[in-house]
């Protein structure tokens, strides 16, 4: 079994309660979900039946190399 690793961007939606996830390694692999754990699951869902279908067809599977790392701060100014 192989192993890809992929970055994934989770955002709150604009117009709705939910948050939207994607990687940007492939485009058009979007997802969403009512929580951001929900939206974890749902993109990790959509990111393997890509890479499946990717697989299946004898297609390359793009890999980022570079490691990211996202965190919020939180900065007090008095």
């Amino acid at each position: 079994m192989k192993f890809y690793n992929f970055e994934i961007i989770i955002e709150k939606e604009e117009d709705d309660e939910g948050y939207f996830a994607y990687s940007p390694s492939l485009p058009g692999c979007v997802s969403n979900g009512r929580t951001i754990e929900e939206a974890k699951r749902n993109i990790r869902e959509s990111l393997q039946q890509h890479i499946m279908s990717l697989h299946d067809h004898a297609l390359p599977i793009p890999q980022n190399d570079r490691i990211v790392h996202v965190e919020e701060l939180s900065i007090g100014v008095a």
